[in-house]
């Protein structure tokens, strides 16, 4: 890898918005081939629809996204297939299918509609079984995995797509440090042997340090930095982008830098709010609730969300906020497991905000829930006031509303009045149950 090799990814001036509201501003950014960037920044800085734009799924508004030279909007599905795979934070298998079947999915993107893998896709797949450690596993089900072996094949799948370029989001998220380390050793080695380009977007910026060649920082969707673990990390950079007080020092046999976190920074005046009050649950769906969650984080709050349906706008925002979520399967009532997450959410707030969302039978339970905290912590409808056509629900919803006002809930129009509520209500400690 030199400065002279031409990037595998080049990214200028990108900037994405989302009902208006700028998710990344200006962002440049490029990659080059056996090159291991780390992407870096709080919860909601960007990371995650750098990516996702990246593989296409987002549209740029503004600036040129390029993929081998190529911009992605132009390739097919299939051809960024080849040229691009993907390791998402989780995935949710049902199906118990032996794990050498399951990596064979990623040779897909080779095959044409009425073809099956070919024994050199089945060679790929034993190689890539032995690349991540679990070839003894291969005719187990993938259900069988522990998490951490999960998560390598996933990456096993990703390998054998014979892509150029990695993409990874959180892949150590919900792994232990073993696994963390392991996983990200195995990445790196591809990275060296020139096999792949990799951007992975990393929460540890001590992983990210040990591992990485370079480390890509993002606040509030801009780039604030970009260069070698040494040159990026500072405790200046710490208090500036995460709100912490810490310091950096350096391991002595390798002169890796490394990050000791002390406490978090105090911010005051007319800045955000301080760093970790909450947490503000809030309740939505249908996207309701979007410019809610936007909100807050942009301010500071901890927060959670639920019960959301897998694949709702406002679920995937959560998501992509790094928001606690409890999360029920698409088109089906709220159940019980979801149900129970949620009130342990709900119960943990210091404040409750209710977005304008659409009610039906199926997330009905949302509203239900309520009635266990209002009057207990405050309780803030957001923009129902003149609210047409959300009541799907042959009234039951109109009338939880209503009993919710009489309790004590009040109304504002919009997530900026939201915020004075928020630091009004918030100003006290918490009450005891």
């Amino acid at each position: 890898m030199s400065a002279a090799d031409p990037p595998s990814l080049r990214v200028a001036r990108l900037t994405v918005r989302f009902g208006g509201r700028p998710a990344l501003v200006g962002v440049d950014l490029i990659a080059r081939p056996g090159e291991f960037v780390a992407l870096a920044g709080p919860n909601g800085s960007g990371k995650t629809t750098l990516l996702r734009t990246l593989l296409g799924f987002v549209p740029a508004d503004e600036g040129t996204v390029e993929v081998g030279g190529s911009p992605v909007a132009s390739l097919a599905v299939r051809e960024r297939a080849r040229r691009l795979a993907w390791v998402p934070q989780e995935e949710t298998t049902r199906d118990d299918v032996p794990l050498i079947d399951y990596v064979l999915f990623g040779r897909y993107a080779h095959l044409g509609a009425l073809e099956g893998p070919t024994a050199d896709d089945r060679a790929q797949a034993e190689r890539a079984l032995v690349s991540v450690g679990l070839a003894d596993r291969r005719a187990d089900g993938v259900l069988a995995l522990s998490g951490g072996e999960r998560q390598r094949a996933v990456l096993a799948r990703a390998l054998v797509q014979g892509a150029p370029i990695l993409l990874l989001d959180e892949p150590t998220a919900h792994l232990d440090i073993g696994h963390q380390l392991d996983l990200l050793a195995r990445v790196r080695a591809l990275a060296r042997a020139g096999t792949v380009t990799v951007l992975a977007a990393l929460h540890d910026l001590n992983l990210a340090a040990r591992f990485a060649d370079r480390i890509v920082v993002l606040s509030r969707g801009r780039k604030v930095a970009d260069g070698p673990p040494r040159a990026v990390l500072s405790a200046e950079l710490l208090a500036r982008v995460w709100g912490v007080v810490g310091a950096v020092r350096e391991e002595p046999r390798s002169g890796v830098p490394y990050l000791i976190p002390f406490r978090p920074a105090s911010v005051g005046g007319d800045g955000p709010a301080p760093l970790g009050v909450g947490p503000v649950h809030v309740v939505g769906g249908g996207g309701a609730a979007s410019p809610v969650l936007r909100t807050l984080v942009d301010a500071g709050y901890r927060v959670t969300a639920g019960v959301l349906h897998l694949m709702d706008t406002d679920q995937e925002t959560a998501q992509e906020l790094g928001v606690p979520t409890a999360v029920e399967l698409p088109f089906v009532p709220i159940g019980d497991e979801a149900r129970t997450r949620g009130r342990t959410l709900l119960g943990a707030a210091r404040l409750v905000a209710v977005a304008p969302f659409p009610v039906g039978p199926s997330n009905l339970a949302n509203l239900e829930e309520l009635s266990e905290v209002v009057g207990r912590v405050p309780v803030v409808l957001v923009g129902w006031r003149n609210r047409a056509a959300w009541d799907f629900s042959d009234g039951a919803a109109t009338e939880l509303v209503r009993r919710l006002r009489e309790r004590g809930a009040v109304d504002v129009d919009t997530p900026e009045q939201l915020l004075a509520r928020c630091a009004a209500f918030l100003a006290a400690p918490p009450v005891a149950p």
